[in-house]
Parts: structure tokens; C-alpha cells; sequence
């Protein structure tokens, strides 16, 4: 027992604890929060162009480790290859996609306006050609909104 104390509380047949150093203060120049990877056309060309190499050799394992990459994206950046769809080898553009204006759509908004604006520019011009066929009938009917009174 006395041994074990002269060695040093808590310690272990004498021996002193490892000492482990605190982990380093995060560095305020990386985001905590992780970011998506993206690759651009000409990494995935390489990469592509590697893996058909490497292919009789079996070397497309190392590969995928070295990059990072899970088979099935190598598979899906084939499939995008020979159907010939480079747009596809670029990353997607998220959101909604903007629609491309139908020509008969627009035509037709227009002219659902003009035929509101003559059908206004009729009922005024029914309005005073009824006033010129009866001058003794009063205009506050044909205007209710001008009535003032009771008098034009």
C-alpha cells in the first residue's frame, strides 16, 4: 500500500498518466457546415477515362477510393455518357424551371385586353347614342356615379 501512494495517487504500478492534448481550436476560417461536392465536366471526363483504362486490370477500386466515389455515381456518369447528354455531366440547377413562353399564350392575353378595352369604349358609345335618341330622359340613370343631389 505504501508503495502505491509513494508512487503517486491514481497512477498505476508507478507509472504517470499519458497525458493527451486537447484537440485544436477549430479553425474560424472552415464553415461548420459541410458543403455538396461537385465535380465539373473535365473530373468526370478523367475519371471516366481512367476507370475504362483501369478496367482489364481491376485497378477501378483504388480509383473510386482515391476519388471518393461510390460506384453507382461512376454508373450514372456512364449512363449520361453514351446517351450523349453532356448538359448531364454538368450539375444541376436546382429550383423551379423557368418555362419557355407559349407565342399563343401571349397573343391570346393580348387580345382578351383589347376586346375588354372596345367593349368598355361600346357600352360608352351605346350609352351617349341613347342619350341623343331621348334628351328628355335624365343622364343619371345612363351615369349613376355622376348623381349628385338628385340633379346632373
Amino acid at each position: 500500500m505504501e508503495a502505491k501512494a509513494a508512487a503517486g495517487a491514481g497512477t498505476e504500478e508507478g507509472r504517470r498518466p499519458t497525458v493527451v492534448p486537447a484537440p485544436a481550436a477549430a479553425n474560424p476560417e472552415l464553415s461548420d457546415r459541410p458543403t455538396r461536392r461537385t465535380f465539373t465536366v473535365g473530373d468526370k471526363r478523367r475519371i471516366l477515362e481512367e476507370t475504362d483504362r483501369a478496367a482489364g486490370t481491376g485497378g477501378i477500386g483504388a480509383i473510386l477510393r482515391r476519388e471518393g466515389l461510390y460506384s453507382t455515381t461512376l454508373t450514372d456518369w456512364r449512363r449520361q455518357r453514351a446517351a450523349g447528354t453532356l448538359g448531364a455531366l454538368t450539375p444541376a440547377r436546382r429550383g423551379p424551371k423557368a418555362s419557355e413562353s407559349n407565342p399563343l399564350a401571349d397573343e391570346l392575353a393580348k387580345a382578351r385586353q383589347e376586346n375588354a378595352r372596345l367593349q368598355q369604349r361600346l357600352e360608352r358609345a351605346e350609352a351617349i347614342i341613347d342619350l341623343q335618341k331621348n334628351p328628355r330622359r335624365p343622364a343619371a340613370r345612363l351615369w349613376p356615379e355622376k348623381r349628385s343631389r338628385g340633379r346632373i
